[in-house]
């Protein structure tokens, strides 16, 4: 899935979030409680329909338990 387009690089991000959300057994309901955003943006970014905020990257980080460089090396793994 690595590519160089916006979209791609979105896409990727939200599948790396959606990863770790899915390793910690968290619901997008749950993470998004932790993260303090709503369960359709978290579903709007691992879907690649929203392109998050530097904010709301950190949020969704700290939420689970990781670094935003750890979900941006992922994200260029895929």
């Amino acid at each position: 899935m690595a590519t160089s387009t916006e979209e791609g690089r979105v896409r990727a991000f939200g599948a790396a979030v959606r990863l770790r959300r899915d390793e910690l057994g968290l619901s997008q309901e749950g993470l998004g409680y932790k993260a303090r955003v709503h369960r359709t943006y978290v579903s709007d970014v691992e879907r690649g329909a929203r392109n998050p905020t530097v904010k709301v990257i950190w949020k969704l980080a700290v939420a689970l338990d990781t670094e935003p460089s750890v979900l941006f090396a992922v994200a260029e793994g895929l």
